[in-house]
């Protein structure tokens, strides 16, 4: 069977929900303002929902013209339209280690909430003033899935990897100076964490780590579905 729509310029994925659990996303660099609406369309008539990332605010006022009524969010780039059909239980902690890394860390927020997950937001926490990390110790431990998004030496990952019991989705960011090379330094630093239980993603992808996230609390969530099921 033909799983997608061929526009000519690309063809989308409509069969992806059913496989994944997600619709296809749109990648908005490199994609006119025209093309990037006709995809929408398509999804929108296969989803009812469609999300676009990574697109720069003019061709975002060109898309919002077809599409008043998605929103855009100009820190992460992310053009989102409708909303959830679900809701998981338990919660995304999104830690951010400084103000620099916000694009990225709104990134993941956005795209979690899209995908059903329920986030929380701790902003401008780094090690390099550790007592505003500590002073949120219970809010952190008591989280479901925890996206950490720090640049410089990338300690941060490391830092809540040890005061936790649960996954830490770990994201380097290109902030910092020159020696920190675009953010293969915090990468480094985090794959090689001493804590045990960090996963990493790679430079600014704060989209692939909130969709891992939601792919955690989507599997949680249909287990305890079966379980209730069984005990019925």
């Amino acid at each position: 069977m033909k799983n997608f729509t061929d526009l000519g310029f690309c063809k989308v994925d409509i069969d992806r929900e059913r496989r994944t659990g997600y619709p296809e996303v749109i990648y908005g660099e490199g994609k006119t303002a025209d093309q990037i609406t006709a995809i929408m369309g398509k999804l929108i008539e296969s989803h009812g929902k469609v999300m676009v990332t990574r697109l720069e605010k003019e061709k975002a006022a060109e898309v919002l013209k077809e599409y008043p009524h998605a929103n855009y969010d100009s820190v992460s780039r992310i053009l989102v339209y409708g909303s959830p059909s679900r809701k998981y239980p338990g919660q995304v902690i999104v830690l951010c280690a400084g103000t620099s890394d916000l694009p990225v860390a709104e990134e993941a927020a956005i795209t979690a909430e899209w995908m059903g997950c329920r986030v929380k937001k701790l902003y401008d926490v780094g090690v390099a003033g550790i007592d505003r990390l500590l002073s949120y110790r219970e809010e952190i431990a008591n989280a479901s899935v925890l996206i950490v998004v720090a640049g410089m030496e990338g300690a941060l990952p490391s830092v809540v990897g040890g005061m936790v019991s649960r996954p830490v989705i770990a994201v380097p960011t290109s902030v910092g100076y020159g020696a920190h090379l675009q953010g293969l330094t915090p990468l480094l630093a985090m794959l090689t964490s001493c804590a045990s239980g960090v996963s990493v993603v790679n430079i600014d992808n704060g989209f692939g780590a909130a969709y891992q996230a939601a792919l955690i609390l989507k599997l949680v969530s249909e287990e305890a579905v079966l379980h209730e099921h069984t005990l019925s």
